[in-house]
């Protein structure tokens, strides 16, 4: 299912909960925001809307770190071979950035890039004592090294996510939102499961996927 699909059942969810209990405006924003993010988070473990702009980053710093490379080879061979100049931790240097550009895959990076962004949030949700922050980045930092359609597909990573909304939900005293968050996020696993490939919801108890496609 394509993710822009998963961002309107989201934001349709969000919507309508918060026509449901009666939210103000800034309340609606926040429950809508929640809801769509919540519908496209499980797909953090491949390429999806959310990890986009990381993926153009990823492909910079990759092809920045293999040009970086050939540069300072090309440089640290003409000192060489036309000055006879040697510098051996330079070299060194030149060499790993070019073994790491070259050899380094673009979702690798990109995978090292979220990772890095969960670590921040574990961090932020530790210094201001949000336990749900701190989940949330725990969640971020690891699946980007699942397998695709894999755990972040199951009926306990909506349960997981759920448990994190709870503790938004707490930390804003704003009610709904782990219902919102958690049926939001089950509502990806539902389109899911109605594409050819569907979904492994009790993975890895079961690893036979449910699907009911619709052609």
């Amino acid at each position: 299912m394509k993710g822009s699909t998963h961002l309107a059942i989201g934001a349709a969810i969000g919507v309508f909960a918060g026509l449901y209990y009666n939210m103000d405006f800034k309340e609606g924003a926040l429950c809508v925001a929640a809801a769509s993010f919540s519908a496209l988070s499980a797909d953090l473990d491949g390429n999806s809307i959310l990890s986009g702009k990381i993926d153009k980053v990823s492909k910079w710093l990759r092809e920045g770190l293999l040009g970086l490379g050939i540069i300072s080879l090309i440089l640290v061979s003409y000192l060489y071979f036309y000055h006879h100049l040697y510098y051996l931790e330079w070299t060194a240097a030149s060499g790993a950035l070019f073994l790491v550009g070259f050899i380094s895959r673009q979702g690798v990076i990109r995978n090292l890039l979220l990772s890095l962004i969960g670590a921040g949030l574990i961090y932020g949700g530790w210094q201001l004592n949000m336990t749900w922050l701190s989940g949330l980045g725990l969640f971020i930092a690891w699946v980007p090294w699942l397998k695709h359609r894999g755990m972040t597909h199951t009926l306990w990573a909506v349960w997981i996510w759920w448990a994190i909304g709870a503790g938004l939900e707490r930390q804003v005293e704003i009610e709904g939102l782990a219902a919102v968050s958690a049926i939001s996020y089950l509502s990806h696993l539902l389109a899911d499961t109605l594409t050819p490939s569907g979904v492994k919801w009790l993975y890895p108890l079961y690893k036979k996927p449910f699907r009911l496609p619709l052609r």
